[in-house]
This record gives C-alpha cells, structure tokens and sequence, in this order.
C-alpha cells in the first residue's frame, strides 16, 4: 500500500535521441596498440587505427621504444 501511494521525486527521462551520423569517414578515429608481442622481422607491436564510421581498419606493425 505504501509503495502505491509513494510520490516520484525523480525528473522523469526525456525521449531518446539518435546520435548524430557523420557523413564523412576518417573523421572519427579509434586508435589502439598491442604490445609486448614476439619479435618479428624488427617489429614487436601492432598500431591499429579504425573508422569508426567505415569500419575500415589499418595494422600498422611497429617497433615498441625500448629505453
């Protein structure tokens, strides 16, 4: 019964929106590294950049800094 008649305190959610679509690619970059991987013809990590848009994905092999 008390639960019925409780007042809402909280502001009530306002309509969800779609997020706004980028038109043009490689505008929006997702940029990782993996690291610490087996040394291979001087490299021993991978640069991975996407669009997030596109979903075109690049594999850059590199070489991690050592000091």
């Amino acid at each position: 019964m008390c639960q019925r008649m409780k007042n809402r305190i909280e502001v009530l959610a306002e309509k969800l929106m779609m997020n706004e679509i980028q038109g043009k690619i490689w505008i929006h970059l997702m940029v990782e590294f993996i690291t610490k991987l087996l040394l291979v013809a001087e490299k021993d990590a991978i640069l991975i950049i996407c669009d997030r848009l596109s979903k075109i994905t690049y594999f850059v092999a590199i070489t991690e800094r050592h000091q």
